[in-house]
């Protein structure tokens, strides 16, 4: 059966502007992505028209400048339109994050060259990114990295292989961390590689538990040659800019979960108050009750943890802690969330022809992406304890 469109949530926006943005991207969700995401993400499919769309809307470089073609709008405004969109389809709202995540080096360590000459196609152009950091034998380790660059001439030459790559394969531009010097995290360097790059190849997409229309694929670089000009900051800067995408990265995940979590919830109520059982609806008995008001509460405490610290972002505070926390307790409440809806649901919800099993699926990702739940506690508790004994 298709997806219902999301319910409408009653947000605080700051501007105008974010209220009229907000409207664009229900009516896009409701026109354009919840009629056919069912559909789509049982075949497999990844909606590429669509992401064009949304970059002739905007939607692409929310959080950027706008002299570069972004929408000159706070994290607070951008996190929730990808709430919004992931509440329809999380291949779309994940889709969009990872995009930001990976226009983030550029746009925040590149050269006024640099960013006059590519982030205007990055951010509005129709182009869609990929941003490459783990590998097959580094994925939590991530200072590990073997992928190698080295100087030739004016140009980098880059070989190795990089895993877990959502967009990889069809991404326009990958924003690639590979090591130019010593071991650790002070030998690497950050780089922009065009999707078209001449020894760039992707292996067969990974064959996933959920969120099958986004495709995941391991690239290998096999001498691919960028020129100098593609090299983002400084030589051995590129650990400490991945860490710095990824504190963004993570809001971006804790929003995609939220919405996740609300969409699951709306398809739970739906059915209690449809679903009759001796005589009368499933949503009359209190134990069911009980369930789905501690599924809002959860959502609601995940929304407020994600709006704060996306407003310490905003206002240049640090939020590194905040942002691991909330990554944490939106993707750990959207687990519960969405296995809630599939009990509430009973037989129906163990079926494909309900959403809820696929919410349930999708949800498992979001507590391994961009740092495990496990990582998120180690950075917190290094927040407030300092770093471990060595």
């Amino acid at each position: 059966m298709p997806d219902r469109a999301p319910q409408p949530v009653d947000r605080h926006l700051p501007t105008e502007e974010a209220r009229d943005l907000l409207s664009l991207v229900r009516d896009i969700a409701r026109r354009e992505i919840a009629p056919h995401a069912a559909e789509e993400e049982d075949a497999g499919r990844f909606p590429r028209e669509l992401f064009a769309l949304l970059s002739e809307s905007g939607l692409l470089g929310l959080p950027y400048p706008g002299e570069y073609g972004g929408g000159d709008q706070p994290y607070e405004v951008y996190l929730q339109v990808l709430e919004e969109l992931a509440a329809t389809r999380l291949t779309v709202g994940l889709g969009v994050s990872v995009h930001t995540l990976a226009c983030y080096a550029l746009a925040a360590h590149g050269t006024e060259e640099q960013r006059d000459e590519f982030l205007p196609a990055m951010l509005g152009g129709g182009l869609l990114g990929a941003y490459c950091l783990s590998e097959p034998s580094s994925g939590s380790d991530a200072a590990s990295l073997r992928t190698r660059a080295a100087p030739d001439g004016g140009d980098w030459v880059i070989t190795g292989t990089k895993a877990w790559i959502t967009h990889g394969g069809i991404a326009d531009f990958y924003t690639v961390m590979a090591r130019t010097g010593e071991e650790g995290p002070r030998g690497i360097t950050a780089f922009l590689v065009p999707g078209d790059a001449q020894g760039l190849s992707a292996a067969v997409p990974e064959r996933k538990m959920g969120l099958k229309g986004s495709p995941t694929a391991q690239l290998h670089f096999d001498g691919v040659r960028i020129s100098g000009g593609r090299r983002i900051g400084g030589e051995g800067e590129g650990f400490a800019i991945a860490l710095s995408a990824l504190d963004g990265g993570r809001l971006g995940i804790a929003a995609c979960a939220v919405g996740l979590a609300q969409a699951a919830l709306d398809e739970a109520v739906a059915h209690a108050i449809e679903r009759r059982q001796f005589g009368r609806p499933i949503a009359d008995f209190q134990g069911l009750r009980f369930m789905l008001a501690d599924m809002a509460t959860q959502i609601e405490a995940g929304r407020a943890l994600y709006l704060a610290a996306a407003r310490l972002r905003d206002a240049g505070r640090p939020f590194a802690q905040q942002a691991a926390m909330a990554k944490l307790h939106c993707t750990d409440t959207a687990m519960r969330v969405t296995t809630d809806a599939v009990q509430i649901l009973g037989g129906y919800g163990y079926t494909a022809d309900f959403p809820a099993e696929r919410y349930m699926r999708e949800a498992k990702v979001l507590q391994i992406v961009e740092g495990t739940n496990q990582i998120q506690r180690m950075v917190i508790a290094r927040h407030l304890a300092g770093p471990e004994s060595r």
